[in-house]
């Protein structure tokens, strides 16, 4: 007698049904457990099998097809939502979580009331949505997420997931250069560093070509390779070759404009190039 075919019911809950309601506004989900921590979204990582960890920022070392970690892992697919990996999981699940900076996002989490007076007395208005001990505070833009940029605040945007906690009040408005600024730390002090000038006539030994090329290669590098804090990355670099090179007439337009678009690659603007330049020189005493 044959057997009657098995039918596969698909999952079914609140959370899910908030899920498959952002994704089809285009706003990449994914489930979280309690505790805030993300489920994998393939079977061979739904536990985190693969040796990633569960709160990762980044995804996991993993030979799935696609990243299933985390940020990573957020998706608008229906079927990826309600397939074999995360069928399961909803069923646990505490929290839908979104990807901020998947969308053009940048979330300021603020958690608790110092954090909520600090945002009102520094930062403009926009779109909030309360949490469990403070606030969202969400802006039109994406930048690089850091956590506890100062008490009781982080910032949740690329490489990022927050808790989904509805659509909030308020105009969302264009993220302003005070949040951006947040994830800068801001240079060391610098003492003005005095270089003596060659005596007699002599060459200065920074002509050398080799040094001289070495400097400003490792320079380059430095900026390209930075994964974050790009400004201060900037700035400190500009600071190094300054003060190894800036009092001996070594440093042509030519070096200049070879750091000046390194910083560029990394996003930085021309303005931006030449201030960290002036400052570097201004805190050089040069």
């Amino acid at each position: 007698m044959t057997q009657p075919a098995t039918i596969r019911r698909a999952p079914s809950g609140p959370l899910l049904t908030t899920a498959l309601d952002l994704a089809a506004r285009t706003i990449p989900v994914l489930p979280l457990r309690a505790g805030k921590i993300p489920f994998g979204n393939c079977p061979a990582c739904r536990d985190n099998t693969c040796g990633g960890r569960p709160n990762m920022k980044t995804p996991g070392p993993c030979h799935c097809p696609h990243p299933c970690h985390a940020w990573a892992a957020a998706t608008t697919d229906p079927a990826t939502l309600t397939g074999p990996a995360w069928a399961p999981a909803w069923k646990h699940a505490a929290a839908v979580a979104y990807h901020p900076g998947g969308i053009g996002l940048t979330v300021v989490d603020l958690d608790h009331a110092d954090a909520i007076t600090w945002a009102r007395h520094t930062l403009p208005a926009t779109r909030t949505v309360p949490t469990t001990r403070g606030e969202h505070w969400i802006y039109r833009g994406a930048m690089q997420s850091a956590n506890a940029v100062r008490n009781g605040v982080d910032i949740k945007s690329t490489m990022s997931y927050a808790r989904w906690l509805g659509p909030g009040t308020g105009t969302m408005t264009d993220l302003p250069d005070a949040v951006r600024a947040l994830i800068v730390k801001e240079p060391s002090p610098v003492r003005p560093v005095t270089v003596p000038m060659p005596a007699g006539g002599r060459e200065c030994r920074h002509r050398t070509p080799v040094y001289l090329e070495r400097g400003i290669a490792m320079a380059e590098q430095r900026i390209t390779e930075a994964a974050g804090g790009v400004h201060a990355t900037v700035y400190r670099t500009f600071l190094a070759v300054l003060s190894a090179h800036g009092r001996c007439g070594c440093l042509t337009d030519t070096h200049t404009a070879r750091l000046f678009a390194a910083a560029q690659t990394k996003g930085e603007s021309a303005r931006h190039c030449s201030d960290a330049w002036s400052n570097a020189r201004t805190a050089l005493g040069m």
